[in-house]
């Protein structure tokens, strides 16, 4: 693969991280309806295999919550490579911040994570998520 292609892959991979964890930190449940594939398997250390409808109606609880949480990507763990006639995965280190109501927001866990992205019709979706190796600094509830 030529290096301006693999610049260019880089960037479309990280602009969606940025367009799917922007859309998570500002509770927008209808463009991640719209980004995460409607085969998608999220596999999480410890909340297991979970499906598009178990997704969605989790992030529409989340988002009803007081607690607000906020991810975000570890400056420089962003890789991206391309799958050949699919589309790529990106692998990293993402935190993930909370804040009860009336208090200040605390860094709750931080993990590795896994992302498949396919590219069909030139739009992007992710089709498998893996995250792992959770640390829990809070320990109150599940976070992505």
């Amino acid at each position: 693969m030529a290096k301006s292609t693999t610049r260019t892959l880089y960037a479309d991979i990280a602009r969606m991280d940025s367009v799917l964890f922007n859309a998570f930190n500002t509770r927008a449940l209808d463009t991640l309806k719209v980004l995460f594939s409607k085969d998608i398997e999220f596999y999480h250390d410890s909340g297991g295999l979970t499906d598009y409808k178990h997704n969605m109606n989790a992030f529409e609880e989340t988002f009803k919550s007081e607690r607000k949480l906020r991810r975000e990507l570890v400056a420089g763990s962003l890789e991206v490579s391309l799958i050949n006639g699919y589309g790529a995965v990106a692998t990293g280190m993402h935190r993930f911040y909370a804040m009860e109501k009336g208090k200040k927001e605390q860094l709750s866990s931080e993990a590795k994570f896994v992302m498949l992205w396919r590219l069909l019709d030139g739009k992007w979706k992710t089709t498998r998520i893996i995250s792992f190796g959770h640390q829990e600094y809070l320990n109150k509830g599940k976070v992505h």
